[in-house]
């Protein structure tokens, strides 16, 4: 029966990671947990004489160097003198050169948030009038590319292992004391152990170019690491190492001194380790709630005790559900895992989830702050998703509750059908000791009669020869003697193979334990998807400081929210020249506020697509007195023109106008309006 089960478990674990995988991969780069709520000149703004310093307002305190704010005129020159000055943590301001003609400005953000995340954005206002522009400011993201996605990786990896560490030893400490000798238990605790480590050095080195350049090559930057350490994340990962090497002395004793004594010795030593492995793992899940959520934001002197409490909760009912899983599949035939222990691991169980209920409860009103947020922010929408599986989660282990209490009612009677096999053995074993003992009486009594007549028949010589040989013979029944030792010993091991095959073929063969094997490994797959929801809930911003965000400013937030898609355009146009008639397509996309991509396709009447001489564009917004906006496309292939970076500086009803010349003298301007942003 093993057999049919593992390949299915093997199977089952490797759909489970890749959809933990999934979940990661797409998440995409760390969202914005502080928010650009304000700036002064505002996104899109015309203002008539150049202002003397550019100034940002965001929803929480952020940290910032000298090319955190940059401001670049439209050839994509700094124009601001590369210090940002601010006192209160959330306001920073950048001062300007004197003198700064008309046109059309950028201004670039990358700054750190209190919560650890890195924000970038950027927006434009004009001076004077609109103007083209060359620069493209939204072609990467801090936190993104491979380093993002290594950075949320290892993110995962500290939580899944600080998950199997604290619940693994929960589980032996207080369910199941003789795991502490049980191999496979020894080994998922210390992967544990190793996950975690391994992770926060992988988040130190990538710290440094996660939330400045986002390269690759940045990793190993000695300068980089420097200015990670100083950071409060940077101080919280080396915090945590350093209660991983107690942690290691914590793990050394559990699995040494504690497993060589026996049960009574083991009561005494259990209450030292509980409280030493509690305060470990308290601190552990501090360097979390020190350095990211819980540590900003409203009531933040409640909010970290309570975070370390649900990232408790959180290990010892996942880690624990992990160890007792390892534990009903991989434990030796000689040290099942006790229907005991399985029910002091559904009390520690509920506990837990209880104590999640009451966190989690208080953490959702902290971060939301409202209940349209559950379906209008993407926070709320992946913590409802987490909601739904920890209720699924509970159903399950409700249906594992079911099993154990029907597994240790079968308990007793499988003890007792084992105490009568025993016995059956042990009377067969002596039947047969008794009878080769009668066998062994009747040989010797034979050999002894024929000696006596060989003695009568032979001289005194012959005696002496038979004396030899009478010698000889005793060596030979020495080295025959030794050879059945020999013998007993292997026929010992193989009854000792055999009772230990016919135990696990029994453990196996129960139906309950089977039913709560297959419980439990539903609850394990579950959590692995649970766990990487709320890796990627960490990374993405609060909903209540995405509505406070829309909230300050509309048109910051509808310029950095989800693009409103491309815009496509059909003008039929006629120059009345030969050749004169055909269609001019215009896509432009996103069609938001900021950088654009154009398209530009010519055809015919018939759909086949030609060159001409010339080809312009020009944005209008006659409501704001802005424009016309020229571009001028450039010639890809035949009746294609594309022009990237193109600027719209403000959202509302633009009217695009084509001109498109087919000769030397014949050429015709049509235009649409097309709602942008």
């Amino acid at each position: 029966m093993t057999q049919t089960i593992a390949p299915r478990v093997r199977t089952l674990v490797l759909l489970l990671l890749a959809a933990a995988c999934a979940l990661l991969a797409g998440a995409g780069p760390a969202s914005a947990h502080a928010a650009l709520t304000g700036s002064d000149p505002r996104q899109g703004t015309v203002v008539d004489k150049a202002p003397a310093q550019v100034s940002l307002t965001f929803s929480e305190s952020v940290s910032v160097d000298d090319d955190s704010l940059r401001v670049l005129d439209p050839k994509g020159e700094r124009v601001d003198d590369g210090r940002p000055s601010g006192t209160s943590g959330t306001k920073y301001a950048v001062k300007l050169h004197a003198g700064l003609p008309d046109g059309t400005y950028t201004v670039t953000y990358q700054v750190v948030s209190a919560d650890s995340h890195p924000v970038s954005g950027a927006y434009t206002f004009s001076i004077g009038a609109p103007s083209e522009t060359s620069v493209s400011v939204y072609d990467a993201e801090a936190g993104g590319g491979v380093v993002g996605w290594l950075y949320g990786l290892g993110r995962y990896v500290s939580y899944a292992g600080f998950t199997v560490l604290v619940g693994g030893a929960v589980f032996v400490l207080a369910c199941w004391s003789r795991g502490s000798g049980v191999r496979p238990v020894q080994r998922l605790v210390v992967s544990g152990w190793l996950a975690l480590t391994a992770a926060t050095l992988g988040l130190l080195l990538l710290r440094g170019s996660y939330t400045g350049s986002g390269k690759l090559g940045d990793v190993f930057d000695l300068n980089l690491l420097g200015e990670a350490l100083q950071t409060k994340t940077g101080a919280a990962l080396v915090s945590r190492l350093l209660l991983l090497a107690a942690a290691a002395l914590f793990v050394a004793v559990l699995f040494g001194a504690y497993d060589k004594r026996e049960d009574e010795e083991k009561r005494d030593l259990t209450f030292g380790l509980a409280v030493g492995g509690a305060v470990v793992a308290a601190g552990l899940a501090a360097t979390w709630a020190m350095s990211e959520h819980a540590s900003v934001g409203i009531q933040a002197g409640i909010a970290m005790p309570v975070d370390i409490v649900h990232l408790l909760a959180v290990a010892a009912w996942l880690g624990g559900l992990t160890a007792l899983l390892v534990a009903l599949y991989r434990a030796p035939a000689d040290t099942p895992v006790a229907a005991s222990a399985v029910r002091r691991f559904s009390r520690l169980a509920f506990g837990s989830v209880v104590a999640l209920v009451v966190t989690g409860t208080y953490q959702s009103w902290r971060q939301l702050g409202s209940w349209t947020a559950f379906t209008d922010t993407r926070y709320g929408q992946l913590l409802l998703v987490k909601i739904g599986l920890v209720a699924v989660l509970v159903g399950i282990a409700y249906l594992s509750r079911r099993w154990t209490a029907q597994l240790a009612e079968a308990v007793p009677a499988i003890a007792r059908q084992r105490e009568k096999e025993k016995v059956g053995a042990s009377d067969g074993r002596k039947t047969e000791t008794a009878s080769s003992a009668e066998k062994a009486k009747a040989t010797a009594k034979a050999r002894s009669t024929e000696k006596a007549k060989a003695a009568e028949k032979v001289s005194g010589a012959a005696k002496g020869a038979g004396a030899a040989k009478g010698a000889g013979q005793g060596s030979s029944g020495a080295s025959k003697g030794s050879g059945a030792s020999q013998r007993a010993a292997q026929l010992a091991r193989q009854r000792a193979a055999v009772d230990a095959a016919r135990q696990k073929r029994q453990r196996d063969a129960d139906p309950h334990r089977f039913g709560l094997r297959r419980s439990v490994l539903a609850e394990a797959g579950i959590a692995v998807v649970l766990l990487a929801v709320t890796t990627v809930l960490t990374q993405t911003e609060p909903g209540r400081t995405e509505e406070e965000a829309k909230a300050a400013n509309p048109s910051s937030a509808a310029a950095t929210g989800p693009s409103s898609g491309a815009v496509t355009l059909d003008m039929p146009f006629d120059t009345g020249g030969q050749n004169g008639k055909g269609v001019v397509r215009v896509e432009l996309d996103p069609a938001r506020v900021g950088a654009n991509d154009m398209h530009l396709y010519v055809e015919r009447p018939n759909g086949e697509a030609f060159d001409i001489p010339e080809v312009k564009v020009a944005f209008t917004q006659e409501a704001k007195d802005i424009g016309p906006l020229p571009v001028v496309p450039d010639h890809i292939t035949t009746g294609h023109w594309s022009a990237s970076g193109v600027q719209i500086p403000m959202a509302g009803d633009w009217e695009v106008a084509v001109t498109v010349r087919t000769s030397d003298i014949d050429q015709v301007t049509v235009s649409k309006n097309a709602q942008i942003g």
